[in-house]
Parts: structure tokens; C-alpha cells; sequence
């Protein structure tokens, strides 16, 4: 860290990404949190807040691939602020639209904003400091300390009065137009892309380390997102918690996450990546319990905690433990990445059916399945992946 301090230009890219990550965190939570709030401002009904919610994903999804194809063409820079300022604009049509498909146009424009935020961050950290582990976790818990500000700054600008969410949404406009500047002032060194000499070919889909990797991220983002996008709805529709207590329920959660980045972090130099994600996937399991069968306030915060905790590095143990697949094709990480964040799209829109069908209990409570599921899965990972090293020892 200290040399790069050091250098002028690099202390900037550093910096500006560092920032720019804390206004990616916030703009993740913003879904999640400001939905109750636009949802009774608007009158409108589960179904329709499920689908924001996944246009968001939807969004998020297709910036991955297009960022990236707008980068190689036009260059990192103009495809950061040709994507970026879809944070504004989304913004200013969920202030001033006045219909519902001009919110699904705003919620689709904050998923290419943060997708294409978060592809061009990561990409600039690795350049600048590869390998170094510690400066990448350091990006992401700017993430999380973005997500974990969000609910505090919302339950301060509204306070308590459901109608001042309008001034959370124009702090969120002026914390996108920040965003764009920032990225207009970064310093960014051009790279001509290299081609690669591994065959383009799809065997890895006959690969179970592929197959079993895809899998336990489809369902941990399935549970991720369906968690992020509705409890705050959750706890407020079922009157278990006040609007207020429901969004610091969220900077809980956060703080959680946060602590678990730095501890996986730390702990992956020490235990075996297997037995990580075993502990984080049966933590996954019993803390969702937890909540979903909380009646107390109590029993909710510890639910939330452990949750938050145990989530937080499923996500990059599973792509690491996947590193001999991704290597054996390029295309390998495309598919495992597009595949499974199809989980993340379809999630919240089927809480937002069932609870429309049978309430938001009901809709909530269908995330048991999937993280049971999504420990299934690995189980079948760990198994597979401490056999293949006992292979490759003998």
C-alpha cells in the first residue's frame, strides 16, 4: 500500500476506485432499501417490486458482458462514463418518472451502472497491485462499508417519515454525478488486449468442479440477493420490526458481511478452503432459520448477524476452489459467471409471485429451500475438490 502512495498517478486510481466502491455499496443497498418506501409511495404490489428488483440484477447481468465489449472497443475510460452515468439517470427517472416502465428503465439502469462500476474497479486494483490480496479485500469491504452507510443515511434523511425518501433518492443522484466525476478525473492507462492461446472449447462443461461451482453460486446469489432485495420489506410488511429498525437491520447485516471479508480473508492463509465452506454453509442454513422463524427483536439481530457473517466469503472460496476449471478455458469464467448470476435475477421476482400468492412470509420463506440447496451443493464441492487433491498428491 505504501508504495503505491507513493507514485502520483497510482495513488489516484487507488484512491478514486477505493471511493467509487463505497458509492457502488450504497447504490446496491439503495434497492433493497428504498423499495418499501417508492412501494407505498406508488401503490405498488409484490409482483411488481420483484421484478425492479431483478431488473436491477438483469442490469447488473448484462453490463458484465457489455462493459467489457465497450472497453475493448472504445476504451476502459469512455466505457466507465458511458455506463456510469446511468447511476444519475436512474435515479432522476425514479424522482420525476411517473409511471411503472419508467421504473423498470431506472431499476435496469442501476444494475449496468453498479456492474459495470464493479468490473472496471476490480480491473484497475488488479493492474495496479497484483496479487496483492490485501488491497483487493480492501476494495471490497469499501463495498460493504457503502452498503452498510446506505440504510444509516436513508433512516436519517427520512426520519421516520416514509414520504422523505425523495430525499434519499436526490442524495443518491448527487452521489452518482460524484461518481462520474470521479471517473472522469481518474487517470487511466490503456491496455491492448492480448490474445489468448488456450482453446476456445466448452469441455469444461463436463467438468463437475465446473458444474458443482456454478451450482453453489447460483444458489448462495439466489439466496444473496433474494435476502438483500426483501427483508427490509419483510420485517416491515409482517410488523415484526418499524420501517426505522427494518433499515438498520440491513447496516446490520452489512457490518456482518464486512467482518466476515476480513476474517475469511485471514483464515484461508490458515484452514482449508474446503472446510471454510462448510462452516459458512451450514451457517448460511441455521442463522436463515433463525431468522425466518424470529418472533423477537433479539432473535432477529442474532438471525441477521450470523447470516450476514457466514454469506460473506461463500462467494470467492467457491471461485478460488474453481481455479483449475476457469484455467483449462476462456470461456470458462464467462459461463460460470453469466450462469450463475442468473440466480440473482430469477430469485427476487419468485419471492415477489409467492408473496403475492400467499404473503410475504410465505415468499420469504421459500430461501430455506435454496440455501439448503446451495449446502447440498457444497458438500458435493468439498468432497469433490478434497478428492481431486488426494489424486493429484498420490
Amino acid at each position: 500500500m505504501k508504495e503505491l502512495m507513493m507514485d502520483p498517478i497510482l495513488k489516484k486510481q487507488l484512491l478514486f476506485s477505493y471511493i467509487t466502491f463505497i458509492f457502488n455499496g450504497m447504490l446496491a443497498l439503495s434497492v433493497g432499501s428504498l423499495m418499501p418506501l417508492i412501494r407505498d409511495a406508488r401503490g405498488l404490489d409484490y409482483a411488481l417490486c420483484g421484478l425492479l428488483v431483478s431488473m436491477h440484477s438483469v442490469g447488473n447481468f448484462c453490463s458484465s458482458f457489455f462493459a467489457g465489449t465497450f472497453a475493448m472497443m472504445l476504451g476502459r475510460k469512455k466505457s466507465i462514463l458511458i455506463f456510469n452515468i446511468f447511476f444519475a439517470l436512474a435515479f432522476i427517472l425514479i424522482i420525476f418518472g411517473g409511471n411503472n416502465l419508467t421504473l423498470i428503465a431506472a431499476f435496469t439502469m442501476t444494475g449496468l451502472a453498479r456492474g459495470a462500476t464493479s468490473n472496471f474497479n476490480n480491473f484497475t486494483i488488479n493492474a495496479i497491485a497484483p496479487g496483492r490480496a490485501d488491497i483487493m479485500n480492501g476494495l471490497h469491504a469499501m463495498f460493504s462499508i457503502g452498503a452498510f452507510l446506505f440504510p444509516l443515511i436513508l433512516a436519517a434523511l427520512t426520519a421516520n417519515q416514509p414520504a422523505n425518501w425523495i430525499y434519499a433518492a436526490f442524495f443518491m443522484l448527487s452521489m452518482g454525478l460524484l461518481s462520474w466525476i470521479l471517473y472522469w478525473l481518474i487517470p487511466v492507462e490503456e491496455q491492448k488486449s492480448e490474445r489468448t492461446t488456450q482453446k476456445k472449447t466448452f469441455e469444461f462443461f463436463r467438468d463437475p468442479l465446473f458444474i458443482l461451482c456454478t451450482s453453489t453460486l447460483f444458489f448462495y446469489l439466489c439466496a444473496e440477493q433474494g435476502v438483500i432485495g426483501w427483508m427490509v420489506t419483510y420485517f416491515k410488511d409482517t410488523g415484526l420490526l418499524q420501517p426505522a429498525a427494518a433499515q438498520l437491520m440491513a447496516s446490520i447485516q452489512w457490518i456482518m458481511i464486512l467482518a466476515g471479508r476480513l476474517t475469511v480473508a485471514w483464515a484461508a492463509t490458515r484452514v482449508p478452503k474446503t472446510t471454510l465452506l462448510r462452516i459458512m454453509g451450514a451457517g448460511l442454513v441455521a442463522f436463515f432459520l433463525v431468522v425466518i422463524t424470529a418472533k423477537s427483536t433479539p432473535q432477529i439481530i442474532i438471525g441477521i448477524m450470523g447470516f450476514g457473517y457466514s454469506m460473506a466469503g461463500i462467494y470467492p472460496t467457491t471461485v478460488s476452489t474453481a481455479g483449475d476449471s476457469i484455467k483449462k478455458s476462456p470461456l470458462a469464467w464467462s459461463f460460470m459467471l453469466t450462469l450463475a448470476s442468473l440466480g440473482s435475477i430469477l430469485m427476487p421476482s419468485v419471492i415477489g409471485r409467492i408473496a403475492d400468492a400467499a404473503g410475504i412470509y410465505s415468499g420469504m420463506a421459500s430461501i430455506v429451500v435454496v440455501v439448503i440447496i446451495d449446502m447440498m451443493f457444497i458438500l458435493g464441492l468439498t468432497y469433490y475438490a478434497k478428492r481431486q487433491k488426494s489424486r493429484n498428491m498420490a
